[in-house]
């Protein structure tokens, strides 16, 4: 999603700021725009690994911890977490792949691969670069200015190069259906269903995994599924996704990387209008957390079910562009 969102904030430098909560303890929520605000200040890491940091919170992914996702790789079964590329215009797919073939002569032939738009959006599986993507108040995470953007002519730090290495590192898939009064009974979460903190935390005992530092947290809907069964939806439809309060989750438990079967925000989102993509905001602008959009999680939901374990290796890497904003890619789910 290309957006510059005006949201009124000041982010933090530095960690973090301790959670504002209400005399009884309280958790905190977010549930209109002043909750919005105080928690683009509270969650913020800008600064936490230097003014020049590039990578956010995927720092977090160690030696140590590609080490340890390695070992959940027992049977060695792989499974794409993409989509097929869509290369035809639908509700949810203004912008398309064009592949265009070349003369076929007896030696062989060429094709060329062109996008009608950007790949940013709902339905090509892509990953967000850390930075200038999304920015609130024309700055993206650890301050990056829309100025910067403009004089480089792309994203000059904390663009989708500097994950060139690749994201290799501990997945864990949450089943969103399996909550209950939560899915229909065709087996999907209709659009405008939200996922909630507590949520994830009911599914963590449910599917008996627990969120540690440098880990990716998935969300399966069903979005695919219902895509099969009932065609595209308008944007206006809605997704099923998740909250914004997320945002407490990822950065208590020290998230890497989001993704999700849809844009990942739950639309609607239940704030205001004039905050667009709140859980984008929270994560990429605040806390440097990277996004895979529009990822395809049906062929894995199937082998973690069968299995009955929901945590796997995860391995990403996306295109070489320098000053890039994101990348499409194929991400891999290795039980």
């Amino acid at each position: 999603m290309r957006i510059i969102v005006a949201s009124l904030i000041v982010l933090s430098a530095g960690i973090s700021i301790p959670y504002a909560q209400s005399p009884t303890n309280a958790r905190p929520t977010i549930a209109n725009e002043a909750d919005f605000r105080r928690a683009m200040k509270e969650l913020s890491n800008w600064g936490r690994w230097g003014d020049d940091d590039e990578l956010g919170a995927s720092n977090l992914i160690t030696p140590a911890k590609r080490k340890q996702a390695l070992a959940l790789a027992k049977e060695g079964v792989t499974i794409s977490l993409a989509h097929d590329v869509v290369q035809e215009k639908a509700a949810d797919a203004p912008n398309i792949l064009e592949r265009v073939l070349g003369a076929v002569s007896p030696t062989g032939t060429t094709d060329r691969y062109q996008y009608t738009g950007t790949y940013h959006g709902v339905i090509h599986s892509h990953l967000d670069a850390v930075d200038c993507h999304v920015m609130s108040e024309g700055k993206g995470y650890n301050g990056r200015s829309m100025e910067d953007i403009i004089a480089a002519g792309g994203c000059p730090k904390g663009n989708i190069n500097a994950l060139k290495d690749g994201v290799v590192t501990r997945a864990i898939l949450f089943d969103g259906t399996r909550l209950p009064g939560k899915a229909s009974p065709q087996g999907w979460l209709e659009p405008g269903t939200a996922i909630h903190r507590e949520d994830l935390e009911a599914l963590e005992k449910l599917e008996h995994v627990k969120v540690s530092a440098g880990d990716v947290i998935l969300l399966y809907t069903g979005r695919w599924k219902r895509r099969a069964a009932l065609g595209a939806w308008p944007n206006a439809t809605g997704f099923a996704g998740y909250h914004a309060d997320v945002a407490y989750f990822i950065k208590e438990r020290g998230v890497s990387f989001i993704g999700g079967d849809g844009p990942n925000d739950v639309s609607p989102s239940g704030l205001p209008s004039t905050i667009a993509i709140p859980l984008h905001q929270l994560a990429l602008v605040a806390m440097g957390v990277s996004i895979f959009d529009n990822l395809d999680f049906e062929r894995a939901i199937e082998q973690a079910r069968r299995m009955n374990r929901y945590e796997f290796l995860f391995m990403a890497a996306p295109l070489r562009v320098e000053k890039g904003t994101g990348s499409p890619l194929n991400p891999l789910a290795i039980f």
